[in-house]
């Protein structure tokens, strides 16, 4: 049994020293691109490569540092397989080299607020664009988190994000929008948006889940950060219902696993 194939699965590499859960496990070359294979064999229909950390109070980045992190992999990577890949940055120059040398998503944390280079660039190429919800930045964004009302807060900035790209000339049928979970957001705010993630379908545009191993499970659970798969998996195999598109997890072979149980309940 296989999941539905609109369902896909994103499996990290964090090519950085300070990543929250594993930070430094990749930053040699040959465990990356080990942990490339590992991926793609556990089943894989994307590759995340990021080099720069988005954790909460993470230090930025200089734009020469990331790409000498990235560039490699993703060549690497188009070395020996023609997976999916997507490059998770905010910076225009990076995503331009990371199209180049083999990328087809750019996952984009600011929703393109960061760097004013990137619209442009997105607008001159047909790579897929994910966007992000988080209020501040990784520097400031877990300072205090206020919310009216969360849910309906994260749908007012996409329908923002969204006109403002359509605008820009962006084809939204590109667009994958992702609700930050613990980006700038409470243990309450993350469960409220988990529990009403059918919601951001009224947007019409595929919805991206990136909890893995967060905060907030730790939170919950009392887990350190490399516990937290298992019930991660848990998490997807309950969002598969909500219209999630894409799982952005560590543990690509549990997710795997748990979304196919999830289906084989759905469909008895």
């Amino acid at each position: 049994m296989t999941i539905a194939r609109s369902v896909r699965i994103m499996g990290i590499l964090n090519v950085t020293p300070d990543s929250f859960s594993d930070g430094g496990n990749y930053f040699d070359s040959q465990a990356a691109f080990d942990q490339v294979r590992r991926l793609i064999d556990d089943g894989a229909d994307i590759i995340d490569v990021g080099g720069e950390s988005t954790r909460p109070y993470a230090e930025p980045v200089m734009v020469k540092d990331e790409l000498g992190r990235v560039i490699p992999i993703i060549e690497s990577i188009r070395s020996f397989s023609d997976i999916t890949v997507s490059i998770d940055t905010t910076k225009a120059e990076v995503a331009r080299q990371a199209l180049r040398a083999g990328a087809d998503i750019i996952n984009d944390v600011s929703a393109l607020r960061n760097d004013p280079g990137m619209i442009d660039l997105v607008r001159k190429s047909d790579a897929e664009l994910i966007i992000m919800h988080m209020k501040g930045t990784p520097g400031t964004m877990q300072d205090s988190p206020h919310y009216q009302n969360v849910v309906e807060e994260v749908l007012s900035f996409f329908r923002q994000r969204l006109d403002f790209l359509e605008a820009e000339g962006i084809d939204l049928d590109r667009v994958i929008i992702d609700p930050g979970i613990g980006f700038g957001k409470k243990l309450e705010h993350n469960l409220r948006l988990l529990n009403h993630l059918e919601r951001l379908s009224e947007l019409g545009r595929p919805v991206l889940l990136g909890h893995s191993r967060k905060r907030f499970l730790g939170d919950l659970t009392g887990l350190e950060a490399d516990q937290r798969d298992a019930i991660t998996s848990v998490v997807s195999a309950l969002s598969v219902e909500k219209n999630v598109s894409i799982f952005r997890v560590h543990d690509v072979a549990a997710t795997r696993v748990a979304l196919e149980v999830a289906k084989a309940i759905r469909l008895a």
